[in-house]
């Protein structure tokens, strides 16, 4: 299998992502991009006409050097954990709907309480929270030491405490908390506060993202898949529209 073929193959949003933050970190990072055309700042919002590319591309600014591998590496695979095999999401578009329910949790809090630039950072502890907490009770690797798999998150947030500082780790938090409250809406609520799911996936989003079943029949020749059809309308009847106003039909020469 080619790389191309890998790539395709591998879910759609997280690929998506992954190789979105990758390639404009390395176009900002080299110099090619300015960063001052995607990075975050309100003012080019509010004015017309607004720059709105900058809602999704300040999600997709990873950290230098290293970190442009680390948070692309660590993007895709918490995200696709999420996308394919958590218990979460599956309904068509519910994924998406956390990520975007996620992501403007984010740039809210960023934006009215820390006063910080939302980074790619962000993101990937918000996917690691999420994702973690399915694993509630084992055990996960974090670099050299193995820890609980909920506490992941937490040592990530402490590591960029260590080497960044704490305003960047004020930013990435804004990740945990977010993660958080999409939980609390969607789980916890309405699991142990006799609620309902707050963050419902919106019908148009779930449309989206809904794929058609083949039937499948497997006969002693081969597998035959038949598409879902539509019920015929009485343009699409074999039969003359005068017939059906017939009676019941009688065989010839009866009684």
């Amino acid at each position: 299998m080619s790389a191309m073929d890998m790539f395709w193959a591998a879910p759609p949003i997280s690929r998506t992502l992954a190789a979105s933050a990758f390639f404009l970190s390395i176009g900002v990072y080299t110099g090619m991009l300015p960063g001052y055309y995607v990075i975050w700042h309100t003012p080019y919002i509010l004015q017309f006409p607004p720059q709105l590319w900058r809602l999704v591309t300040s999600f997709l600014i990873t950290g230098k050097d290293l970190s442009i591998l680390f948070d692309t590496y660590f993007l895709y695979t918490y995200g696709s954990k999420l996308e394919t095999s958590s218990p979460r999401f599956s309904q068509p578009g519910d994924f998406m709907t956390y990520v975007l329910f996620v992501c403007l949790t984010i740039l809210g809090l960023n934006i009215f309480i820390t006063g910080g630039m939302v980074f790619t950072s962000c993101l990937v502890l918000a996917f690691a929270y999420t994702s973690t907490q399915d694993d509630r009770g084992m055990k996960a690797n974090f670099f050299i030491v193995t820890i609980p798999a909920q506490w992941i998150p937490h040592a990530m947030l402490l590591m960029t405490l260590v080497t960044n500082g704490p305003s960047a780790a004020k930013v990435q938090a804004t990740g945990l908390i977010a993660a958080h409250l999409h939980d609390f809406l969607t789980r916890l609520w309405p699991e142990f506060g006799g609620g309902f799911n707050l963050v419902p996936t919106p019908t148009f989003i779930r449309n989206i993202f809904a794929k058609p079943h083949a039937t499948v029949e497997h006969k002693p020749y081969g597998t035959a898949f038949a598409q879902p059809q539509r019920a015929n309308s009485g343009s699409d009847n074999v039969l003359p529209e005068s017939w059906k106003s017939r009676g019941s039909g009688h065989r010839l020469g009866g009684n």
